[in-house]
């Protein structure tokens, strides 16, 4: 599991929506915790573990950094 801290919470949701639009494309996949400046991902799986999506996926996320 990750954590991304920002700013607040506004921060934090704008994260959210940009890297759930590509978690969306990207078919079934964890979900998102948001606790006022920090996002947790990926916080459960539907296939009980980490599957080669999740990790294309977290490089992508890395990028919107």
């Amino acid at each position: 599991m990750r954590t991304f801290n920002f700013k607040d919470f506004r921060e934090s949701l704008a994260f959210v929506n940009r890297v759930g639009e590509l978690a969306e494309a990207a078919g079934p996949s964890s979900g998102f915790d948001i606790r006022y400046n920090k996002v947790r991902w990926p916080v459960t799986h539907d296939a009980g573990g980490l599957m080669a999506k999740d990790f294309e996926l977290a490089a992508k996320f890395n990028d919107l950094m």
